[in-house]
């Protein structure tokens, strides 16, 4: 959703994109006329290459290893005229086996984004039994969790995602031409290992607060918990007006395109000027 992104956005003095990822965003953002972007990635492997693609914009990159529950009105240093946040795990991470993030390539069952605290290793061999399928259920929206964390704890230890997805289809069957079974299993572990809603949870209120009068806060979102989350933010932050009543999502053309897009949700609000 690169064009509603930037419509959003376009032209304005400085954008913190929170999420950097390959730099793709930032990029579209400065080709659209903003003056400036701080790029924010918790991945240092990220931040590599998007410095690498925006190189030659120049001193209007700031790329900044944080984050984005870090990155506040102290650490930026000024007010801004819009905040993005692309959520949950980007192409690059997901297309690299060894980052352990997809079920679709046998890799080290990691998913860290920082490589740091525990992996998914950790959490799958580690918990009990009903602790792990509270996390399956809870983070993946998972209805079949308990059966999925028997069939876990019988198999354990689990070191490679080729092992979790195979653990799960065998556990509840996989329907022909139907998503794959483990997908929300590994979108909960990948939940839990980087804190993703407790990161945007904080990080929510911090994004409004740096804005200034008119700025706006973008989020694009891929699954119903995350768009919980900044749908309640945003109702309930006084001093955003929201922009989006029900989000935004891709058109056929583009669902078509990138069908990693599919589930992608657009929310926006705007900074209210402060009263006299």
């Amino acid at each position: 959703m690169a064009a509603e992104v930037t419509q959003l956005l376009e032209g304005r003095d400085l954008v913190v994109d929170m999420t950097l990822g390959a730099g793709g965003h930032a990029a579209a953002l400065l080709e659209a006329g903003v003056h400036e972007v701080i790029g924010v990635d918790r991945d240092p492997e990220a931040l590599r290459l998007a410095g690498a693609r925006l190189a030659g914009y120049g001193e209007r990159v700031r790329l900044v290893h944080a984050r984005f529950s870090e990155v506040d009105e102290d650490a930026v240093g000024e007010e801004v005229g819009g905040v993005l946040f692309d959520l949950g795990v980007s192409s690059m991470q997901l297309d690299r086996p060894e980052r352990g993030f997809s079920f679709r390539a046998d890799g080290p069952l990691d998913m860290r984004m920082d490589a740091e605290g525990p992996s998914a290793a950790d959490l799958v061999n580690g918990l009990p039994e009903r602790e792990l399928a509270d996390l399956i259920f809870r983070l993946g929206e998972e209805p079949r969790s308990r059966k999925i964390a028997a069939a876990i704890v019988r198999r354990r230890p689990i070191r490679t995602t080729d092992e979790l997805a195979g653990i799960v289809v065998s556990a509840v069957g996989k329907r022909p031409g139907g998503p794959h079974p483990a997908r929300r299993t590994f979108q909960a572990l990948r939940l839990a290992v980087n804190r993703e809603l407790e990161e945007l949870t904080a990080a929510l209120p911090h994004a409004a607060g740096l804005l200034g009068p008119g700025g706006r806060v973008v989020v694009l979102s891929y699954h119903s918990l995350e768009d919980r989350t900044v749908k309640w933010s945003f109702r309930d932050d006084d001093r955003l007006l929201v922009l989006t009543k029900k989000p935004l999502v891709p058109g056929a053309a583009e669902r078509a395109a990138n069908p990693r897009a599919r589930s992608a949700k657009l929310r926006a609000a705007e900074r209210i000027g402060d009263a006299a």
